[in-house]
């Protein structure tokens, strides 16, 4: 079996590196080719992925860049075409929900080849995301399914999908979290601020929601700086995002900001943290798994797990409700967390069980 194997983002790497692996071990007739669109490509921190994660680099890539979401949509389709049509495959696997696991399956199902979904059936049910539009869409055409839970299967048996297109295998980025948590590196930051042990918080925040009005982000971040009780946080931002606090002219005294980190770095801090705070629902599994508390500033989530077993909580997008939550995370009062059924660092293991399975 031939595979093309989907990248578009950064959070891809992470979910696709466990199951490059896992074929890669497997003594199966699978074979792999490694497409990445160049959604989002930064040339050093592709790099520092690659070489943290030990991903081979890809076979190509498109180079489809930035723009609108039609025009990247477009740009992703077009270029995924000539790939797909110069290089065959009996499967294309994308992974997660970002613009190009959508884009190249509509572009694998419009030329006849099945698609596998990588982390299929997760819902926030909040169609202002863009995500869940990806979601919705691959979904709505893919083949086979991988899902993270049961009720992302549930979700997909609610939507007219068959049970037996379904496979509860578990979450590829824990598989990930779980193979390199040895090898986790204190980044220099840590000497610089001169950070202590489950005495510091991490954040990040990248939703267009909360980062694009200069109102709304001036609130949530004075909010938060006002409220950690002199305790440091650690605020990996991107050039975009800093650039509108720094055009809001807000004085920080316990937030810092810094550059964003290498995975081995980034999670290294996370571990290590008294809390986190965050709008990114990748992060709230990673916390969950770690046992690290998370304070999640969203309205809703695609991860439901994370808050009915796990250690993050959902506390909205309203800044008067920060500091309550953070006094509650500070003081030490925040609930105990468990880690979801098959996050165990074996999904990739699974999902080539089936793919195998599938050549019998």
């Amino acid at each position: 079996m031939n595979i093309t194997l989907i990248a578009g983002a950064r959070p891809n790497f992470m979910k696709i590196a466990p199951i490059l692996h896992a074929i890669q071990k497997s003594n199966s007739s699978i074979t792999c080719r490694l497409v990445h669109t160049g959604q989002h490509y930064d040339e050093k921190m592709s790099e520092t992925f690659f070489r943290q994660l030990n991903i081979p680099h890809p076979d190509v890539n498109l180079e489809c860049g930035s723009g609108s979401q039609a025009e990247q949509t477009a740009s992703i389709m077009l270029a995924f075409e000539k790939e797909l049509l110069a290089h065959p495959t009996d499967l294309v696997m994308v992974v997660g929900d970002v613009t190009s696991t959508m884009a190249c399956s509509i572009v694998a199902k419009k030329l006849g080849v099945n698609v596998a979904h990588v982390e299929a059936g997760i819902r926030s049910w909040d169609r202002s995301m863009p995500e869940e539009i990806n979601r919705m869409l691959t979904d709505s055409i893919a083949d086979y399914f991988f899902t993270t839970s049961t009720l992302a299967g549930d979700n997909l048996l609610r939507e007219g999908h068959r049970q037996e297109q379904i496979f509860f295998t578990g979450n590829v980025m824990i598989d990930t979290l779980r193979a390199n948590e040895s090898r986790l590196q204190q980044p220099e930051v840590w000497k610089v601020l001169g950070l202590q042990e489950k005495n510091y918080l991490v954040m990040t925040m990248h939703r267009p929601a909360n980062v694009d009005e200069e109102h709304k982000l001036k609130e949530f971040i004075q909010s938060i700086d006002d409220n950690t009780q002199g305790m440091p946080v650690v605020f990996p931002i991107h050039p975009r995002t800093k650039g509108i606090l720094e055009k809001a002219g807000i004085l920080m005294k316990n937030i810092h900001l810094v550059e964003p980190l290498g995975y081995l770095e980034f999670n290294y801090l996370v571990k290590h943290a008294k809390g986190v705070l965050t709008d990114s629902g990748g992060i709230t599994e990673e916390t969950t798994v770690m046992n690290v508390p998370c304070i999640t500033l969203r309205d809703n989530t695609e991860r439901p797990e994370t808050i009915d077993i796990g250690t993050n909580e959902l506390i909205g997008t309203a800044p008067k409700r920060i500091k309550p939550a953070l006094e509650k995370l500070i003081a030490g009062h925040w609930k105990q967390g468990q880690i979801p059924e098959k996050w165990d660092g074996k999904a990739a293991e699974r999902i080539v069980e089936v793919l195998s399975g599938m050549l019998k």
